[in-house]
């Protein structure tokens, strides 16, 4: 009887690490999974953002050094005054001032150079989310000499308490909001570049910053009052 009660207790234990072993590979891999197809959206935006930032940066990185065609205009100011005969050696000087880039050109670059990093940090990173959640996948496939339900259990257990220790959720979900401050930072810089080149396209910028700014923040507080709201942000 007690061999019978025995080998009952192992049948029973054995079916209940089967379950849970079960539902621990189905909960690990729609996690995992999960988190790849979001860091294929957001390697595919950050890209795209990247190279349209990048467009940005060139035309704008122009404001930062001096206009090489005012110097040669003024080089050869200084030239044909020179061989002029009716002007004497002392109006033939060209007073030159030293290049001192303007503020919203200033304010712009560093605002969109930010950006630029703060987009390809991103891209960086979730590359190597996709890579550890490969290395998370590979590690709990199961080969043809199956182990022991419990030694299975014990296999995800350990592979994603691992990802609770290191914080794993913490890192994907801190991507996304890199990529919301970058564009946060493109639409300020925009708001510079516009500053000198035309008033009113400046406004536009300014309240579009503005309503997307509101926006964000009014998503992020917004599941502090309505628990069941689906609009959230990384920092809801």
């Amino acid at each position: 009887k007690r061999s019978s009660s025995l080998d009952h207790d192992e049948s029973a234990a054995t079916k209940l690490w089967t379950v849970y072993a079960s539902v621990a590979e189905w909960h690990d891999k729609a996690l995992v999974e999960g988190w790849k197809s979001d860091m294929d959206g957001l390697l595919i935006f950050a890209g795209l953002f990247s190279a349209s930032l990048t467009a940005f940066l060139i035309e704008s990185y122009k404001t930062l050094t001096p206009d090489q065609g005012a110097i040669s205009i003024a080089l050869l100011t200084q030239i044909s005054r020179q061989l002029d005969p009716q002007l004497n050696a002392s109006s033939v000087a060209v007073t030159s001032t030293p290049f001192i880039p303007s503020t919203s050109s200033l304010a712009c670059n560093t605002l969109w150079f930010l950006s630029l990093g703060l987009s390809l940090s991103c891209a960086l990173i979730a590359t190597l989310v996709k890579q550890w959640c490969g290395d998370f996948i590979q590690g709990t496939r199961i080969g043809p000499s199956a182990p022991s339900p419990i030694i299975r259990a014990r296999i995800f257990s350990y592979l994603y308490f691992g990802i609770q220790r290191f914080g794993m959720h913490t890192v994907v979900q801190f991507i996304p909001l890199l990529l919301h401050a970058s564009l946060l930072l493109f639409f300020a810089g925009l708001v510079a570049f516009f500053y000198p080149i035309n008033l009113a396209i400046m406004v536009l910028a300014g309240i579009l910053l503005s309503l997307v700014s509101v926006t964000y923040i009014y998503l992020t507080v917004l599941p502090l009052f309505v628990s069941d709201s689906p609009y959230r942000t990384p920092l809801s």
